[in-house]
């Protein structure tokens, strides 16, 4: 495979950064995840953090030998098992609240890609300078979009546009959104992020400037814009970017794949605990409490 591919998290004007995110790949096939930890609830990062992680590390399990199967049962059994993942942690902890968290998930390969989601964070494809296809929030705006009810226009300054009703941990298991597999183009790009990068930059407005600008240099600029936007009261905003290259062609300086054995993962996260790189087949307890003491250590670095 060869692509160019970007990532970043900022915490805007929030004390505590609740997105996390990464991507991992071998020579055959590449996972990118992102979530965005729900702040009306208890402890939203910890959800964040454990679902990254246990997606990542289950994608690196199941696709040691090369290709996933089933691409897209493969996401959907990956979102639950994160989400009993979750779970497990809130009532080991005694937790009064199940941290909730939303989440999109993306697996490329064999020339396709797919992607999952639950909640509003969203996912774009773009393709010659047109927004190609979209994810659909979980969200009461879109509902009331969907019905016909209130504008795009209108869902921007909604007073519930905040507001979703589907996510990852929480008392239900979250219902999964899936796509068909994508035929990709050389040139496609696919653009993850959370609602505090999408809810500043309109999708038509990033599809025109990936048509002019390699999602490198482009994607660090529109981060920037977005958090000028919203001022002093931004969210957490987080972007995973990947843009489909030539496949037949040699391996360059930008940030492109090169070839790797088989069984052999290259992984980026950011805002993530790195004691989670290793492949296995669960998140244990012990790397659970490694992270929250990170967590912690650094929201009393902020606090004070």
């Amino acid at each position: 495979m060869r692509f160019t591919i970007f990532q970043d998290s900022y915490i805007g004007g929030r004390k505590v950064n609740q997105d996390r995110l990464a991507y991992s790949y071998s020579k055959d096939v590449l996972l990118m995840v992102i979530a965005d930890g729900m702040g009306g609830h208890a402890r939203g990062e910890i959800a964040a953090e454990i679902a990254v992680n246990s997606i990542t590390n289950r994608f690196q399990q199941e696709a040691a030998r090369g290709y996933l199967r089933k691409p897209k049962e493969f996401l959907e059994s990956a979102i639950h098992s994160a989400h009993r993942a979750i779970v497990a942690f809130a009532d080991e902890h005694n937790m009064l609240e199940c941290p909730r968290t939303t989440v999109v998930a993306c697996i490329v390969q064999n020339d396709k890609a797919w992607w999952s989601h639950v909640g509003d964070s969203r996912l774009y494809v773009c393709r010659e300078g047109q927004l190609a296809a979209t994810t659909l929030d979980h969200s009461r705006v879109q509902q009331l979009m969907d019905a016909g009810v209130i504008t795009p226009e209108q869902a921007a300054v909604h007073p519930d546009r905040n507001k979703i009703y589907n996510c990852v941990g929480g008392v239900l298991p979250p219902g999964v959104s899936h796509s068909e597999g994508w035929d990709l183009r050389v040139g496609d790009s696919i653009l993850m992020s959370t609602d505090g990068f999408w809810a500043q930059v309109s999708s038509s407005f990033i599809a025109l400037k990936l048509q002019r600008e390699n999602i490198v240099t482009l994607v660090p600029k529109l981060m920037e814009e977005a958090e000028r936007k919203a001022g002093v009261e931004s969210d957490n905003l987080s972007v995973i970017g990947l843009t489909w290259e030539h496949q037949d062609e040699e391996v360059g300086s930008s940030a492109v794949t090169v070839t790797v054995p088989m069984e052999s993962f290259t992984t980026s996260s950011l805002n993530t605990t790195q004691q989670f790189g290793s492949v296995k087949d669960e998140v244990t307890e012990e790397d659970i409490e490694r992270a929250i003491s990170e967590i912690q250590d650094a929201i009393k670095k902020v606090a004070k």
